[in-house]
């Protein structure tokens, strides 16, 4: 036992003498980058034209309202499309290619995660699928068109 300024302090709590060198902690960025826990998340680019734009919905969906672009879509148009709810029929936009340049669809472009993807897609469910487009600004999103 150990005696101090007043203080009783047992054996078992006296401290230790650590070694003057520690080995090096195992560097993130050397063959080792699939173990890091430091991974940036890769973003996906969503293009909303129609519900997925409103900020009620991303909430519900996403858990946040998301930050969109204004881009635009040339060579397909809006349509719209009966689907049955449980509070009857609703009818929602739906885009169609018609690969005439004069057609555009406006709409936000969004950076979401795979995960959010995912969300995307269930939230669309059976009446939408989910295609590669690319925008009036180059830039490569996903989109939803009917389901054929």
């Amino acid at each position: 036992m150990k005696k101090g300024v007043g203080l009783y302090v047992p054996a078992f709590f006296e401290a230790k003498k650590l070694p003057q060198k520690r080995a090096p902690l195992p560097s993130l960025t050397q063959n080792n980058k699939e173990r890091s826990i430091f991974k940036p998340e890769q973003m996906e680019k969503l293009f909303a034209y129609g519900t997925l734009k409103d900020k009620d919905i991303q909430e519900n969906i996403f858990g946040r309202s998301l930050k969109g672009v204004p881009d635009r879509l040339i060579g397909f148009v809006i349509n719209y499309i009966e689907i049955e709810e449980e509070f009857g029929i609703e009818k929602y936009p739906i885009i169609v290619a018609t690969e005439n340049p004069d057609d555009i669809v406006t709409g936000l472009v969004y950076d979401i995660t795979e995960e959010d993807v995912n969300l995307a897609d269930t939230y669309e469910g059976l009446h939408y699928k989910r295609i590669e487009v690319t925008l009036e600004s180059l830039q490569t999103a996903w989109a939803y068109i009917v389901t054929n």
